[in-house]
């Protein structure tokens, strides 16, 4: 979302503070509508951003292609390191099909890998899934959340009990885990999920 200019530049532009600008760059943090729109002048499309549509008419075609971006971190099912670099990779979608998932702008949407079995057989070792990052608080008890616990991502079932976080497998043979709630940070909700035959 920066475009050409440099972090500082654009945490000025928008009214921020750099840590601001970076914790919105890193999605510790939304950006709120009033950063958004002292940043249109910037070239910045805040339609776009918010609502994953064009606000200049070019979404009206049938044609709309978006950018969902794919980091490299598989998470492990059973649980993965997340404390090394990221790479990012961007794939191309139809606005169409994205939108028959989620309304979710494009902006706010991950594609990451599972590792491992403990989830199977809803997720298989090398699914590709879609996870949705405006969902950050669960809400929704045993959907399927990607988060981190400590330096540890997977992508497992939750149940919220108190000060309790529940981690549920859908493999029957690998134990539930449990960890504090001040130790889980999700990343967000997994919405789709993607296989090869």
């Amino acid at each position: 979302m920066r475009l050409k200019l440099d972090q500082t530049a654009f945490a000025e532009a928008g009214g921020v503070k750099k840590g601001s600008q970076i914790a919105y760059e890193k999605d510790d943090t939304p950006p709120t509508t009033e950063y958004l729109r002292k940043l249109e002048p910037h070239g910045v499309d805040i339609g776009y951003v918010l609502t994953g549509r064009r606000t200049d008419g070019s979404d009206s075609g049938t044609g709309d292609i978006v950018e969902v971006e794919e980091i490299d971190l598989a998470y492990g099912l059973g649980g993965t390191f997340a404390d090394g670099l990221v790479e990012i990779t961007r794939h191309r979608f139809p606005l169409a099909f994205i939108q028959s998932i989620t309304s979710t702008p494009p902006a706010m949407l991950t594609i990451a890998r599972g590792r491992g079995d403990s989830m199977m057989p809803t997720l298989m070792d090398g699914d590709m899934v879609l996870i949705d990052r405006s969902q950050r608080t669960v809400r929704e008890q045993d959907a399927i959340w990607a988060f981190t616990v400590g330096d540890i991502a997977m992508i497992k079932r939750v149940r919220v009990r108190g000060e309790k976080v529940l981690i549920l497998s859908d493999n029957d043979r690998v134990p539930s885990d449990e960890a504090h709630h001040e130790e889980v940070r999700v990343v967000g909700r997994v919405i789709f999920i993607g296989r090869k035959v």
